[in-house]
Order: C-alpha cells, then structure tokens, then sequence
C-alpha cells in the first residue's frame, strides 16, 4: 500500500491512502498542539483493533455476539531499553461461551497480522528518488526463492519462458508504463497453493489476484492478469473517461473505427457480421442508440467498434465496445509469454466458464477422479488432505463431460455452515487443469472466508437462474444444486489428455470450437511488450444476457451522468425532469450512483453512498415536495444499510416532516429536543432542507469535469498513461481530435 505524506502546519502531518486521510499530531509537550493521536499511538492502537477484528471474525463464523466481549491492550516499556516493549493484550469473554471458542479466540487473536508483521521484524529500506511521481520502481515485496545471486530458471508446464524472466518481463513491462505494483496479501494456507492479491498503488481500483503452486507461479498469474487486464481497458470497463479522452482521436485504441446510426436509430453497416447479428438481434430490436459507449458517452460521435479476427477465415468484423463491455466481462481475455500461451491461458478459461455453467445449469452429477489417479500429483493431493484435516470434506470430480472439455472440478463442502462451494479449471493438461482447480478454490480466502458460501439447493429454477451464473462467474459464490452430489454420476470418468506444445493445444481449443459449430473472433494486443489476446465466441462466451443489451445496458449511463454531476446547478424545471425520468425508468432503487453513472467517488463519502432512493428523495426535499419526500424517508429507513450518521439524519428529516404539515403541532415546540436527539448541527441542515434553504445535504458540488473526484480522478491518471503509451507507438496524437 503507497502511503502518501503531506506536512500540514507546525507538526501536524496528513497521510492520505486509497480513500482515506489519517492526521497526526504531537502531544503539546513535545511542541505539538496535541489536535491528533501522534504515528506511534496510531501504531499501538493498530495492534489491538487488529486483534480485535479477529475476535470478531471467528464470533460472526460461529454467531457468538460480541456485545459483551472487552478487549484491551497495555505496552508496558522496559525502561533500560523503550525499544523493548511487551505489548500485552487481554481480553474479557463472557461466561457462557465454551471452552472450546474461548481457546479458538485466543487462537484468532494470535493470527493478528499487525503482530505477525512485528514478530518477523519488518525490513526498513530508506532512500532518496528525483521525483515521486514518476517513480515507477515495481514495489513487489515477494522475492524468488533462492535469490542469492545465482540466475533461476524455474520452469512449470503451460509457460513458454521460466518464471523468473516472466515475472522481470512483466514487472518491467508495469514500471515502462509508470505504474507502481504493490503486493496487498500473500495466502498459503494448505500446502501448494498460494495466492496474492496485487494492485497499482496509486489507483487500488486496478488490481488483480494470482494463484498458483509456488510463490513465483502465483506471482505470474497476478502480473499476467494485471497486463491483460490493461491490454483489455477492462479495469475502466463502465467508467467514464472524461471529456478530454471522449474528443480524443482515439477512445479506446488506434485501430477502432465509429459508426453513425441510421436515421431511424437503425444498426449501422460495417459492424458486426450475420453471424453475430443472429445471436445479438434476433428479433430486429438492438438499435443503434444501444450500443453508444458508456466510457466516452459520444452520442453525437456515434458507436465505436473494436476489430476481431474471424478464425474461420481471417475477416475483420468490427464488435461494438458497448456490446464486449455488457456481456462478457473479463472472460476470454489472457496475457502470455507468447501468443500460442496466451490462446491457451484464454481458451482454456472459456471452456471452463462455459462448462460450468451447463454443469450447474443442467444440474449434472459428475463422477470422481478415482484415488489411483489422484495419487500420481502428490502435491495436489497433499493440498486436498490438508483441506480434509480442516474439516472440509472436499470431492474431486471430472469435469470433461465424458472426455470432451480440458475441465476439472474441486469441491468443498463446509460442515459448520452446510455452505459449498464447486471449483473448476481448465487446461490441456489434466494435470494443470486439477491444480488451477484447488487452487482457485483458495484464491484469496482464509479458512474463515470459507464460511462465506450457500448451501445447495433442490431448487432447479433458483440455480439455472442467469444471475446465479453471473455470481459463479464473479466470485463462485453461487447455488449448487443437490442433484449435482449424487453418487450416481451422470457421465463416466475419462483419464483425459488434450496436451502438447502451446501451439498444438491452441490448435486442439479451436478445434474443439469448431467441432461444436461456433465461429471465434480474436483481438490481439502486444503495444505493452507482451502478447494479450482476447477472444469473443458470441453465443457461448458471454457472462451477461444478450436480452441486456437492450433491458439492462451499461450505456443508461448516459440517460442520467450530466444532470447528476451537475445537481447542485440544476434549475427546478431540470431536477423535475430528471426526477420524473428516475421514477418511470426500471432501475432498482437499490442501485448505488456509482453504478448508474460509471463515475467513482469515495465510498467514505455521502456520495459514496448514494443510491438512487437516496438521489430520489433529496430532489423531493429540493423540489418541496414533502409529501414524496416523507414516502422515500420510510423507505430509506427500512431498507437503509448506509452509515448511522445518515440514518439519523433521516430519522430528524422523517420527524420534521410530520410535524410540518399537522396544523395542531408546531415545529418551534419540538426543535429544542429534536436538537438534543440529533444534534443542532444536524437539525440545522434538516430544518434547512426540508424550508429549501439546504439543498442536497452531505453531497460536494461536481461536474462533468468531475471536479474534486480525487478517486475517480485516480483512475482516470491511470487510464491517461495507457492511452497516452498508445497514441505514441501509433504516431496519432493522445490529444482532442
């Protein structure tokens, strides 16, 4: 994590973090003014809430309350050496909690990382750059093993080059472009099966997670998906780039071409083929105003369209940027050391998303990898037992559906929860395929975040639900149906083996492909230095709906950006407008703006926070419209999951706007308690809204320049060097065409 330092007056100090500030100060004796905890009190106070939110893990897994469990900390100082401190901490437990819990919150509060980094003894490395900013040394803390001088060259199957050079190439590769890469969390929590969770230090939204056998295989997988991901623009996928990039010769790459709609919003010529057109239009619906790009929202510059390779016969087809961004996330997209790699990396991934769903869909009973063919990967099977001496009974299942798919299945089932979880993978080899399957099952996640999964279902229609496989797809948090434990397997099992060279096995992925009547359309990416393709396989590849092109576009964006960016310059008539559109669209008011937007704001913030019941009333309360505004509060306060300042900023709204309308009550009896229940600053802004004299309490005026939106702001710095890297291997100019 990049921690930034700014020197305010005297010794006052700001650090400011992902979304966060911390301020610091002295204590008056040490000629601070004593406005702030000073760094080392923050540092001691960090040990005990790291404690304490481990204490607090282990009781919400069990459902054991904590409103009667105190936790303290002491340090008490050798006074030979102040350097020498035993930190002391105890904590208080109630007496119906038993003797087993009471062992296993010691046992969590002894995992605390803050005290783990301490015991290890941190390494302090201190030096002098020209400039911060363009600072662009890689900040990945985890080494090879062996990196004692002597030249490693790790080679593991799939790789077309040794770890080692993989991880310098990519790492350099990140540093050209001026991107600080951090390590954020290391996981090993079963023997061969390591994680990490990477990011750009100064945009945290751009990160990534790896997974592998070894530290350095992991290590590859984050920075490979971290290229890939840029290559892809996927990190920016629904934001908005802003003015300056929306009029830019070039949005999104230098070969992308625009098309402008019909006169009667028909689809233009010149994108997409018959093919396609079957599967994403097939009753003569999609217009043209649909696939308008949410992230340059150009409406009067048109659709901008991405090139793809037809691999049956080499044609160029042009795919809307619209369309990729609202159905296919981040499936068929891979980064390699060559580009046969890649293809593999990208198709494998694609077969295995496409697999499972039909698995899960269907509701098919996979059968087991027989223990005689687990015993010949040691390694993986040590994995598997260390899981099982958890206490997760875990089914290793053949997913090849018969010998057909290069897929695997790794399930867990959690005991203490009734939760599972179903894993797969995909790889011409069995071998690899069986690995990235555990592997991905503990991606990320502690023996605690197992507890996090539902529990099977008979329900057909709940798991064959499209956002169920839109939750697999995500986070593989989805429903798993009974059915799909049975011991009767509804297919045999297959040893099966679909591996050769990268090239052979890429060959093999398309082959199978073609064998099943699809057609695959390809991009290919090396301006950063390394190959990235992505491949488009319409009517099997997509995450979303193709229904959501029309019903559920991103680009509903566009309907909405300027009139929220611009809310506090609205006049009345604008914000009824933009009301009455907000009431007659379909959009869920649970919807954060955020989200409906494409825009970030700091989630610590009011806007943050916003949803579009929360915009909704706001306008009623500007508008005087008190009776809607009273109807929105009720529902705000049912359904409210915001912070409790907020909340009872409601709950003062709600109060006044009762007594408001009632003849027989008068708001000056009740505001001198309504102040002390409150508070008088936040009556202040209550009374001020509800009079019209305070307008959209707790929201910063911005703009469509997006005008004090430090984060998204981030992100956009980040998109700009990756624009700004394309235009200059291309010859165009990165600025307003």
């Amino acid at each position: 994590m990049e921690i930034n330092v700014n020197f305010l007056e005297n010794l006052r100090l700001e650090a400011k973090f992902d979304d966060f500030t911390v301020i610091t100060d002295q204590p008056i004796r040490y000629k601070g003014d004593g406005s702030a905890p000073s760094p080392f009190d923050y540092f001691l106070a960090s040990s005990a809430l790291c404690a304490a939110y481990f204490v607090r893990v282990y009781c919400l897994a069990r459902d054991i309350p904590t409103e009667n469990i105190r936790l303290s900390q002491n340090n008490i100082v050798d006074p030979e050496n102040r350097y020498n401190q035993i930190f002391k901490i105890q904590v208080e437990l109630p007496e119906d909690i038993s003797d087993k819990d009471r062992q296993g919150i010691l046992r969590a509060i002894d995992r605390c990382t803050v005290k783990k980094v301490v015991q290890a003894g941190p390494e302090f490395q201190i030096e002098t750059v020209e400039n911060l900013d363009e600072d662009a040394q890689a900040l990945l803390m985890g080494k090879p093993e062996g990196e004692g001088g002597e030249k490693n060259s790790t080679w593991i199957e799939g790789k077309d080059l040794p770890l080692e050079q993989t991880i310098a190439n990519m790492s350099g590769i990140l540093a050209g472009l001026g991107m600080k890469i951090e390590i954020a969390s290391w996981r090993n929590i079963v023997p061969h099966v390591w994680s990490l969770h990477i990011r750009d230090a100064a945009s945290p939204m751009c990160f990534t997670n790896g997974k592998g056998a070894t530290k350095e295989s992991a290590l590859c997988s984050a920075l490979g998906e971290f290229i890939e991901r840029l290559s892809c623009n996927f990190f920016y996928n629904d934001q908005f780039f802003g003015e300056e990039i929306a009029g830019s010769a070039f949005v999104h790459y230098p070969n992308e071409e625009w098309f402008q709609p019909g006169p009667n919003d028909e689809l233009p010529a010149g994108i997409l083929d018959d093919h396609c057109l079957a599967i994403y239009d097939p009753y003569d619906e999609l217009c043209g105003s649909h696939l308008i790009d949410t992230n340059s929202g150009n409406v009067a510059r048109g659709i901008v369209a991405l090139p793809f390779v037809r691999q049956s016969d080499g044609e160029t087809v042009y795919f809307p940027s619209n369309l990729i961004e609202n159905l296919f996330l981040s499936n068929g997209m891979s980064a390699g050391n060559t580009l046969h790699e890649a293809q593999v990396q990208c198709l494998s991934e694609i077969f295995e998303r496409a697999v499972k769903k039909q698995i899960l869909e269907e509701e098919i009973a996979l059968p087991d990898v027989p223990m005689a063919v687990l015993e010949q990967y040691p390694d993986i099977l040590e994995g598997i037992q260390a899981l099982e001496r958890q206490g997760f009974p875990v089914l290793v299942k053949d997913a090849s559906l018969g010998g057909q798919f290069p897929v695997m299945c790794v399930t867990l089932m959690n005991p203490r929860t009734g939760g599972v979880f179903a894993s797969f993978g995909a790889h011409p080899s069995f071998e690899v395929a069986l690995e990235r399957s555990l592997t991905e099952l503990l991606q990320g996640r502690s023996f605690e975040g197992l507890n996090d999964f539902p529990p099977p279902t008979f329900n057909s229609q709940a798991v064959a639900e499209p956002n169920n496989y839109v939750e697999h797809f995500i986070d593989s948090s989805g429903l798993v149906s009974w059915r799909f434990f049975s011991a009767k397997a509804d297919v045999e099992f297959a040893e099966w083996d679909f591996s050769g060279t990268n090239a052979e096995e890429a060959a093999t992925l398309f082959g199978i492909l073609e064998e099943m009547g699809l057609e695959a359309y390809m991009a290919v990416h090396e301006d950063l230095g390394a190959p990235v393709c992505r491949i488009l396989v319409p009517g099997y590849s997509e995450v979303y709906p193709v229904d959501d092109l029309i019903w559920d576009n991103t680009n509903k964006a566009l309907d909405y950006r300027e009139d929220i960016l611009n809310l506090h310059a609205l006049s009345d008539d604008r914000l009824a407008d933009l009301l009455e559109r907000l009431e007659e669209s379909q959009i869920d008011d649970h919807m954060d703006i955020i989200t409906l937007i494409g825009v970030e704001f700091d989630e610590n913030t009011v806007w943050g926070q916003l949803t579009v019941l929360e915009l909704k009333l706001l306008i009623y309360l500007a508008l005087q419209r008190h009776e809607e505004a009273l109807e929105r509060v009720e529902m705000f306060l049912q359904y409210n999951d915001n912070t409790v300042e907020r909340g009872l900023f409601y709950q003062a709204v709600r109060a006044v706007l009762e007594v408001v309308p009632d003849d027989e009550l008068a708001l000056e009896d009740y505001l001198h308690n309504f102040r002390r229940m409150f508070g008088g600053e936040t009556m202040a802004a209550v009374v001020g809204s509800v009079q019209g004299e305070v307008r959209f309490h707790g929201l910063t005026p911005t703009n469509m320049r997006l005008e004090g939106l430090e984060k998204h702001q981030r992100l956009i710095e980040s998109y700009k060097k990756l624009h700004a890297h394309r235009a200059a291997r291309s010859g165009m100019a990165a600025s307003t065409a």
